[in-house]
């Protein structure tokens, strides 16, 4: 099985972390993590080319944000959620509330 690079939380940096943020495909990718949990490498849902897919999942796990593991053929995500928040306090939490629409009741 082969492991893809990703960084120690002690590594991680906020320029990176809020570059790979900057994106609003991988902006719904994390947004999606954080409801759902672990996913495939390929959401239901959108309309993006795998290799874009790729390309946004690689840029999420080489800033930290997710964690990619392999189980047979399959590789699922999972965010980082536990290593950001002791990293970088409060980040995550600010950034998911903007992304959750209010709801006046």
């Amino acid at each position: 099985m082969r492991t893809l690079p990703q960084p120690h939380p002690e590594d991680f940096d906020l320029a990176t972390v809020l570059h790979a943020l900057g994106d609003p495909v991988r902006l719904e990718l994390v947004r999606r993590l954080a409801e759902e949990g672990e996913t495939t490498c390929s959401p239901e849902g959108l309309t993006v080319p795998k290799s874009t897919l790729s390309n946004h999942w690689r840029i999420l796990r080489e800033a930290g944000l997710v964690t990619v593991r392999t189980s047979g053929k399959a590789r699922l995500v999972t965010l980082r959620r536990d290593a950001l928040d002791a990293r970088l306090p409060g980040l995550l939490g600010a950034v998911l509330a903007e992304l959750t629409p209010t709801r006046a009741g």
